[in-house]
């Protein structure tokens, strides 16, 4: 098989997430299944996020570590009984492309691949049911086989195809093979995942959008999306004597363990999915006995993460969210400690990290959901964090209510200058307003040192060569970071200003460039005023704003 290029998984990511964004709210809707806790559209969406993200951080040369790199981020940022599955599934298709050798044809291997997934997704869940999630991606997988045999010089591209309406066609008759479905006038809410999903890889290869879904005679009964509540003469209410719980957490756990834990696990309750593998294991159930599900956990190895959910309260506790929520909140990103002390100092809620660990979508919606406001403005501070904050933004507005600003700053200086003119006392809308305007205007620099040979805006780099960036494009080549650096500013400052903000990394700890810089304006711009911090920032010794 060809090398697999990490592009299209890239794209996948980017199309997967954006569909199921789209189609959260309509899944969620669907959710009647094994739990009507409206929740199955939002769930697929947080791990393909989470998985999205973990491949955009991934900056390896070998496509096989990207494909693993993706499909941990599945498995760590999975949500609920849903995303648990769909991890699962993602990481027997990389298994299997992984493992392919050099004579395999590609489509036979993806074919090969999504049998793999589907036959994985079966043997994780405690007890599989036919209608669901499972049964939509086996009829995926029986079509692409099918593809392949018959046709010898089918492409990637055909099997996929193939797969995806043979995908929507089985989500059709899942209304006919579970009865909680057809009392409900509904096709399965996984299964449609499943559907968006499968549409998104085509595109992903293709660059097309998908034919028609099926038939309009035979079209499933797609419900407009409703609020689910859980109280009596609910017809979305959980059914009488269902287990009250929803357990999730992390394992660290040889794999020779697992067997044990799904056989005390399999009597507490039901929807159980233990997936993973190579010492790392998310594990879902639904109980009644919470204690006992994590003490299973403990007694094979070490449980994490560990989240508890009463169905019967999820609700009402969105209610009561509601009903207390108030004020605003500045979410800020800062890729130091030094900037993270700065952020909060300006009175921000900080998510720290760095070039390699940038917040998930995932983080972000816990930040401003914890944020307690009903009003939160979110400083990503580096362009893949504003596609994860914005994703994290819907979210928050249509599961909760919470009017979310994503301000469009792409560099840690610009969120500086941005919750510099923070006034909480505003209207939210002129805050914002205000907010982005002072960063739209906050032209950026940096300098780095280049790691590899490449070929730049700027000419021919080679490693250890100093490199000047100039609102994210490198514009110098030189041998030296302070040339670069007072390079940089010239070209920052020949458009006007009054305020030159430095940031030194971590790279210039005593701050010694800062100050050589801080120097030169002195003397070839003495009118302007310098603002010099200790950022301790990664990769980049000084970052430059002007305003």
């Amino acid at each position: 098989m060809a090398e697999v290029k990490l592009d299209l998984f890239r794209r996948f990511g980017d199309l997967a997430t954006d569909a199921l964004a789209s189609h959260r709210e309509e899944i969620d809707a669907l959710n009647v299944f094994p739990v009507p806790d409206s929740d199955t559209g939002t769930n697929l969406y947080l791990t393909i996020a989470a998985a999205r993200d973990r491949l955009r951080e991934f900056t390896g040369p070998d496509w096989r570590e990207g494909l693993r790199a993706f499909s941990r981020g599945a498995l760590l940022g999975a949500r609920g009984n849903s995303g648990v599955i769909l991890a699962e599934m993602i990481g027997a298709l990389l298994r299997r492309l992984v493992q392919a050798t050099e004579d395999e044809r590609t489509a036979v291997v993806f074919a090969d691949a999504l049998r793999k997934a589907g036959n994985a997704a079966y043997a994780a869940v405690g007890e599989p049911q036919e209608g669901t999630m499972l049964s939509v991606l086996r009829a995926a997988a029986d079509a692409a086989e099918a593809c392949v045999e018959i046709d010898e010089t089918a492409r990637t591209r055909d099997v996929m195809s193939v797969a995806a309406s043979a995908a929507r066609a089985a989500l059709a008759r899942t209304q006919e093979q579970l009865p909680a479905l057809a009392a409900a006038g509904v096709v399965d809410a996984g299964g449609r995942g499943i559907c968006v999903l499968l549409d998104a890889f085509e595109t992903a290869l293709t660059g097309r959008r998908p034919s028609p879904q099926v038939p309009m005679a035979s079209t499933p009964h797609i419900p407009i999306p409703i609020q689910t509540g859980m109280g009596a003469g609910d017809g979305h209410a959980l059914e009488p004597g269902g287990p009250s719980y929803e357990v999730m957490y992390l394992l660290d756990a040889e794999d020779a363990a697992i067997p044990d834990l799904r056989k005390r696990l399999q009597p507490l309750g039901d929807s159980l999915v233990v997936v993973g593998g190579e010492g790392i294991w998310n594990v879902h159930v639904h109980v009644d006995d919470v204690g006992a599900a994590i003490e299973a956990g403990i007694n094979a190895g070490r449980p994490h993460r560990i989240h508890v959910t009463h169905f019967a309260e999820q609700i009402a506790g969105q209610a009561h969210r509601h009903a207390t929520r108030g004020g605003r909140a500045v979410i800020a990103f800062a890729a130091g400690p030094g900037l993270a002390e700065l952020f909060r100092g300006a009175g921000a809620i900080v998510i720290e990290g760095g070039p390699h660990r940038r917040p998930t979508t995932s983080e972000l919606l816990e930040a401003i959901t914890a944020s307690g406001a009903d009003e939160v403005i979110v400083l990503p501070n580096d362009a893949p964090t504003r596609q994860s904050a914005e994703a994290a933004a819907r979210t928050a507005e249509d599961d909760l209510d919470i009017n979310v600003a994503v301000i469009s700053t792409r560099s840690q200086v610009q969120g500086l200058a941005a919750i510099a003119v923070h006034e909480p006392g505003r209207k939210f809308d002129k805050d914002v307003l205000e907010m982005t305007a002072t960063a739209r205007h906050a032209r950026h620099g940096a300098v780095t040192i280049s790691n590899t040979r490449a070929i730049t805006m700027a000419g021919p780099c080679m490693p250890g060569d100093a490199l000047g960036v100039l609102d994210g494009d490198f514009v110098k080549v030189g041998q030296d970071l302070e040339t670069c650096a007072t390079y940089v500013l010239a070209r920052l400052i020949g458009g006007g200003g009054e305020l030159v903000t430095l940031v030194s990394g971590l790279e210039d700890p005593t701050g010694e460039l800062a100050g050589a810089v801080a120097a030169w304006l002195a003397a070839n711009h003495p009118a302007v005023d310098v603002m010099v911090y200790d950022g301790g920032q990664e990769r980049y010794p000084l970052l430059m704003s002007v305003e």
